[in-house]
Formats: C-alpha cells, structure tokens, sequence
C-alpha cells in the first residue's frame, strides 16, 4: 500500500470513528502556511483540531507515538490561522489526535486510537 493510499484509508477510518462519537466533521484537509489540518470538527460545543497518523507495520513505533514537538507547534500554527481565517466559531477548541494503525495483510481490523486534547 502507498504512503498516500495508507493516509487517506487512515483519514477515512478516523473519520467514522470520530462520527461515531458524536464529533460532527466541518472540514477535511485545510491547508495553510503552516501545514495541514486532517479534519476540523465540533462536538459538544468545541470546535476540535484532528491530526491523524496512519501506519501499517510496527516499524519506529505506532501511529500515536509518531507526533513529534516539531509536528504539535505546526498544529498549533495552523489551528490559531483556521481560526483567524473563520468567524462564528465555538469559543473553546482543542487539539486531538487520531492514530490508526493497519495490517498490511487486511487480516486484523485497524487499530483506531483517539487521543482528545492532546497537547493539553
């Protein structure tokens, strides 16, 4: 599977996942200066910042132990410029994270790990 093939299965299966919790997704992929942002949601009155990070194979870890401090400052950068950039927002907002982590072979189902607040 491709590098791009794997994140956008990744994006897809936190997607549902976050759905599934009740998140109501607004936007997927906004690009700014400072990065991306996976998906942009809101759930109970907070608007949320989802980084996700696929992998598919145990290689330098799991998906949730790839967010580097580098990564969680450019998070930060694009959320406070989505946040300029949009008007009628939630007040409260947050960071989580999303690591999904495939089986190559499609034998095991995906690992899906929601981390919320994670740079609280």
């Amino acid at each position: 599977m491709k590098k791009q093939e794997t994140g956008r299965m990744g994006e897809n299966l936190a997607s549902q996942a976050l759905r599934k919790k009740g998140y109501r997704i607004i936007e997927r992929n906004y690009r700014c200066r400072f990065g991306e942002i996976d998906i942009v949601a809101s759930t109970a009155g907070c608007l949320v910042f989802v980084e996700v990070r696929s992998k598919t194979g145990p290689a330098y870890g799991t998906a949730s132990e790839s967010l580097t401090a580098g990564k969680k400052q450019r998070l930060t950068a694009a959320a406070m410029s989505y946040l300029e950039s949009h008007d009628n927002l939630p007040e409260n907002w947050r960071i989580d994270f999303v690591g999904v982590d495939i089986d190559p072979t499609g034998s095991k189902p995906p690992v899906i790990e929601i981390i919320e607040d994670a740079l609280g």
